[in-house]
């Protein structure tokens, strides 16, 4: 899954670069409004963590700006901790949760997790597929009760399927969500994740769909 976050203080946007990644997310960062405008507006993020207080451009206008251009992707604002009316004036521009200044790490994690889970329809903090289970807060994956020892790129790649679960998923999305913009992307080593997956886990589970991609089902 992929993040981006917008935060123009040097020291809080190393700390949630560190923090988030650290969880296991492929993240993006921009430090004004400007930049991070043109990332939400030509790349795909699973998430969006926004700062209102941006140079060049207010964090209140770029989200406007993305949701009146039909950008869908969910968005946490970060507010000041007195700021109840940028509360009500990001949730109004489109925002869907707001974090106050000074946080917690823990509790951003958790609404980032929250906002994920409901814009791929699911309710829990928990994912299963059959006897697979991901536990998204913290990263564990098992199978039939055993623990899956997984790369952080292995691990990735099924986050991304199991919120995408019945769902056929382009190499090309993969690509997309599980590497950062400055990473050196290689779509190939998507089916090298794709064939380590497929030996840790019941046979027929990720199936192939010719010139699609790929599909993550429940093995009967």
């Amino acid at each position: 899954m992929r993040i981006l976050i917008v935060e123009d203080e040097p020291k809080l946007l190393i700390q949630l670069a560190d923090g988030v990644g650290a969880a296991g997310y492929a993240v993006d960062l921009a430090d004004n409004g400007v930049h991070g405008h043109h990332l939400g507006n030509t790349e795909p993020y699973d998430a969006v963590v926004l700062d209102l207080g941006l140079p060049k451009m207010d964090g209140l206008s770029v989200l406007r700006q993305w949701r009146t251009a039909g950008r869908t992707i969910p968005v946490l604002i970060l507010t000041a901790r007195d700021g109840w009316h940028e509360k009500v004036a990001g949730i109004d521009a489109g925002a869907d949760d707001y974090l106050a200044k000074p946080f917690h790490m823990e509790e951003l994690l958790a609404r980032l997790r929250a906002l994920i889970r409901r814009s791929g329809g699911h309710a829990s903090a928990e994912l299963t597929c059959g006897t697979m289970s991901l536990d998204t807060r913290n990263s564990r994956v098992t199978l039939a009760g055993q623990a899956l020892v997984l790369t952080s790129h292995e691990y990735r790649v099924l986050a991304y399927l199991m919120h995408h679960q019945d769902e056929v998923v382009s190499r090309t999305a993969l690509v997309e969500h599980i590497y950062a913009q400055d990473f050196d992307r290689d779509s190939n080593t998507v089916e090298v994740f794709i064939g380590r997956l497929r030996k840790k886990l019941p046979a027929g589970m990720i199936e192939t769909v010719r010139g699609l991609g790929y599909r993550l089902a429940v093995v009967a």
